[in-house]
């Protein structure tokens, strides 16, 4: 079972930066943005975060709470959220419970070998927990601000 744009969410819970439990009805009141991505400290990875934090107050404006999701550890994700400053917690998902719920997961060529991965992709839940608006392959320059702007057109 996995999200479709237009229904609820199926409320969740994951371990995040800070010790924070993340639990999805806990946010209701407050849009959501969950961003997938590959792996910390990578490229490609490290800059779409540093687009969300530097657009992290516009965001918090709009009420909508940022959070990025890998398989990475909690010890990675910390050493990652705090050589960038992120404002936002990163979600631990080994377990791949979250990635498979937005069906994240899948094979990509590495270096011409075929590994399962995920893919990188953006989720825009509203105040109300139904998902309004994904964002699948998602190529990184002007990401955001299309997040952004979706989000602001919520309120």
């Amino acid at each position: 079972m996995s999200v479709t744009v237009g229904e609820p969410v199926s409320d969740f819970q994951a371990q995040a930066t800070n010790n924070k439990d993340v639990l999805l009805s806990a946010l209701k009141g407050y849009n959501v943005v969950l961003y997938f991505y590959p792996k910390d400290s990578t490229p490609g990875c490290t800059t779409e975060g540093q687009d969300f934090r530097d657009h992290y107050e516009e965001f918090k404006a709009c009420q909508t709470v940022v959070f990025g999701v890998s398989r990475d550890s909690l010890k990675s994700h910390e050493a990652f959220k705090q050589k960038q400053n992120f404002p936002f917690a990163l979600i631990s998902d080994p377990d791949e419970e979250l990635c498979k719920l937005f069906d994240v997961i899948k094979m990509k060529n590495m270096y011409g070998k075929q590994v399962m991965g995920i893919e990188r992709s953006t989720f825009l839940i509203d105040k109300e927990g139904v998902l309004r608006q994904e964002w699948r392959k998602v190529s990184i320059p002007g990401h955001v601000k299309e997040v952004l702007a979706a989000a602001q057109s919520l309120t």
